[in-house]
């Protein structure tokens, strides 16, 4: 009895020590991911006096919404946040669409050279985006279809850059998409496939309306992880679209040039610049922080099913 009651009292012991190392690792974790959000915070919303006084830190004497307004203005929010909103969803929706497409056929069916192309797509995970955007460059400024067509066309500073390495399965880290799917896929029971052939059922019909129901957690999985690559990028988009201030990442990088230009004559300080800097940048990470809070629960739990935690 004696013996039972040390093993329990071990067992819970052992318990707590885990459960409290957890709870300090992830506390631990968590402040090393927010304490820069954090430090930012009091400097968006206190007039310049009080950037200027170093006994202030966290609570300024004075609150202003003064930066947020500036930011907004000089970031042309509105035209600058609808710009790289609608192109983070095309982008998303296509890479889904053809990882998707690209992961069923790799996932479900063997053919000769599958195990080549699936290697392939491991192979653009390691090899650097940098080494491949000068070709990417040269082709997409003189575009003109491997040689078909009798003219070429200089795709830059348009959407059709993303459009074209999107769809087919090229794009920005599409490489992991796409092995997000076929893991996915290879996942499902092929009793499904076979119940919908023994139906009638052909290979498309069986694609969209047996197994692309059920890769909505993996579809989820992809299209966040694609927009919120596509919102935060700033090297692709500045070779594909020549840096526009149209878009949101430009915008906020064009504030302290702004600045800059006009330190002598609105007298603008280094307090001042930084603290606008640092509300366009609340304003620029806001949506995505809003659209993780929204579906904090599905992205959960898509992530559990496609196995990513495992």
């Amino acid at each position: 009895m004696r013996n039972y009651k040390h093993f329990i009292f071990f067992t819970k012991l052992k318990k707590v020590t885990f459960d409290l190392f957890r709870a300090t690792l992830i506390i631990s974790i968590s402040f090393i991911i927010l304490f820069p959000l954090i430090s930012k915070v009091p400097s968006e919303i206190m007039i310049e006096a009080d950037a200027i006084d170093r006994t202030i830190r966290w609570l300024p004497t004075s609150f202003t919404l003064n930066n947020f307004r500036q930011a907004f203005e000089l970031m042309n929010f509105p035209v600058s946040f609808w710009n790289s909103f609608s192109l983070a969803v095309l982008v998303s929706v296509l890479q889904v669409i053809s990882a998707t497409v690209i992961g069923y056929g790799l996932g479900r069916f063997e053919f000769f050279g599958r195990k080549f192309v699936f290697a392939l797509v491991i192979l653009t995970l390691i090899v650097p985006l940098q080494m491949i955007m000068i070709p990417m460059y040269l082709n997409l400024r003189a575009f003109n279809l491997f040689g078909l067509l009798p003219f070429s066309v200089n795709l830059l500073g348009s959407h059709w850059p993303y459009i074209l390495t999107s769809i087919t399965g090229t794009g920005f880290r599409h490489g992991l998409f796409i092995y997000i799917m076929v893991q996915f896929f290879k996942g499902m029971p092929t009793a499904l496939e076979e119940a919908a052939y023994v139906d009638g059922a052909g290979y498309y019909t069986t694609f969209f309306r047996i197994m692309l129901p059920g890769a909505g957690p993996a579809i989820i999985v992809v299209f966040l992880f694609s927009f919120v690559w596509q919102w935060n990028d700033i090297f692709v988009s500045s070779i594909y679209l020549g840096g526009s201030p149209e878009y949101l990442p430009f915008a906020l990088e064009r504030i302290m040039h702004i600045f800059y230009e006009r330190r002598t004559e609105y007298r603008v300080t280094w307090q001042m610049a930084s603290m606008v800097n640092n509300a366009g940048m609340l304003m620029f990470i806001a949506p995505l922080l809003i659209m993780y809070a929204a579906l904090q629960k599905y992205f959960i739990e898509s992530v559990e099913r496609t196995g990513l935690v495992g």
